[in-house]
């Protein structure tokens, strides 16, 4: 095989999978925002031209123009930042996604340039235009960046929900899997919600507008609201279309996944009984600040939902097809006898610090098998989370990985370098010990590593959490 990583960048305590993460819940939030404001302003658009709201058309042309442009501006910066740390953390994910959907991203990429040409035509011209010729470019942003996302969500949610493709490989199968209709669905309910609660807070801030101007302005924003009655139903559907078993992880599997699951929940249920009962059957006024919590927690409801679908996928990158550290489950075996590093053409960096070679042999194990989602020291880091096993629990543990440890691939390397990696963790729990000496490999210990590493084989263990 091409050796499927570039190790260019270490992210420190970071461990890179966080770094694609929060970079991502980022880009996600933007991009929803760029979405669904278009939607907002179309709208806006539309009550301005028929006399509905006379102040509508102020609104446009206003702060929220400004913070459209600005929104799929850092929108494009961050997606090419997900593009560049992507093809160097997890090429091989990246090129599989391209040589499925290749003509699918040609789709995707045609749409977002004509959001942008929409978009900053609107911005330079559109308080020359007439309102037939404002709505027209508005008209075309708008259903460009849902364009844009309705391409983009077929490929990211055949990630987790490949479905038929698995057997028929065919771009339709894998585009229309059985999570895309549920996830287009609730992420346009998610953008309209965005994009309503942005406003309210551009619309405090507007300058020169009195109290009853900036209500009647908030009401109708609000309106982008009221489809959040949709999400729960939306939400338990899509979450019925992923496999049992990652549907497991996030019901009580796996803790960290139930927290954040639990986070995006409960964050979009305070947002919709406050738009609900606050907003619609109060009456009451949004101000600044509180315009600002409801958007934090529109935040933390994108992070929280991000989290979970990223997880869910776990331990794989592209389900049943390409595991999280880019190794194809077809070559495990030979790898575990031929060794996961020996043809690794990359140096380490720090090779100097490592001072026996068997040292250096288990540096190259975790930088290619484990660094995706682990450090060393920091964040989901070996040492804090093996650091008071013995070797011996150790070996046993990585040995049969893919059972202990369900949501991780099958350590994919020789006996050898399972030994060179405990000596590894065990060198760096004791802190680094200089005069460190190159420990011999004793036969009886590679011959017990290598009998529980075939007692494990090579395929997934069983996926259901242990409850």
């Amino acid at each position: 095989m091409d050796f499927p990583y570039y190790p260019i960048n270490d992210f420190g305590p970071a461990m890179k999978g966080l770094v694609i993460g929060s970079l991502g819940i980022f880009h996600v939030f933007l991009a929803q925002f760029a979405i669904g404001g278009g939607m907002l302003m179309c709208y806006f658009q539309w009550l301005s031209q028929t006399g509905r709201c006379a102040p509508a058309r102020q609104f446009v042309d206003g702060f929220f123009r400004f913070l459209v442009l600005v929104s799929f501006i850092m929108g494009a910066v961050t997606g090419v930042g997900m593009w560049f740390t992507s093809i160097q953390i997890s090429p091989r994910t990246i090129g599989m996604m391209v040589d499925e959907f290749h003509w699918i991203w040609a789709v995707e990429w045609t749409f977002f340039c004509l959001e942008i040409i929409a978009g900053y035509c609107f911005y330079r011209y559109g308080t020359r235009l007439d309102d037939s010729a404002r709505m027209t470019l508005l008209v075309l942003y708008a259903v460009a960046a849902w364009g844009s996302l309705f391409w983009i969500n077929g490929i990211l949610s055949w990630q987790l929900t490949p479905g038929t493709w698995l057997e028929t490989h065919t771009i339709q199968d894998g585009f229309f899997n059985p999570s895309f209709w549920p996830s287009l669905l609730y992420r346009t309910l998610v953008s309209m919600t965005i994009a309503a609660l942005v406003a309210c807070v551009v619309i405090n801030v507007m300058p020169g507008m009195d109290r009853p101007t900036r209500s009647m302005l908030i009401n109708r924003a609000a309106h982008f609201l009221l489809p959040m009655i949709f999400m729960p139903v939306l939400g338990v559907w899509y979450l019925m279309s992923w496999p049992e078993d990652s549907r497991a992880w996030v019901t009580g599997g796996s803790p960290a996944m139930s927290m954040f699951l639990a986070i995006g929940v409960g964050s979009s249920l305070l947002v919709g009984a406050y738009a609900t009962i606050g907003i619609w059957w109060g009456k009451l006024y949004i101000n600044g600040a509180t315009a600002t919590l409801l958007c934090a927690l529109a935040m933390a409801a994108t992070a929280g939902g991000e989290f979970v679908r990223e997880g869910a996928r776990k331990p794989y990158t592209v389900r049943e097809v390409l595991y999280s550290n880019s190794i194809l489950p077809a070559e495990v075996a030979r790898l575990r006898q031929r060794g996961s590093v020996t043809d690794d053409p990359f140096p380490l960096q720090d090779a100097a610090d490592y001072p026996t070679q068997q040292l250096q042999l288990g540096a190259k194990v975790f930088r290619f098998q484990c660094s995706i989602c682990h450090t060393m020291r920091g964040v989901n880091g070996l040492v804090e989370l093996t650091g008071h096993w013995s070797d011996d629990q150790r070996r046993l543990m990585i040995a049969q990985l893919q059972h202990t440890k369900p949501f991780m691939p099958p350590f994919s390397g020789s006996a050898v370098e399972l030994e060179s990696l405990v000596q590894l963790i065990g060198w760096e729990t004791a802190g680094r010990p200089e005069g460190a000496k190159e420990a011999s490999l004793d036969p009886e210990i590679l011959a017990r590593i290598q009998t529980w590493l075939d007692e494990a084989g090579t395929a997934q263990g069983s996926r259901h959490p242990q409850r």
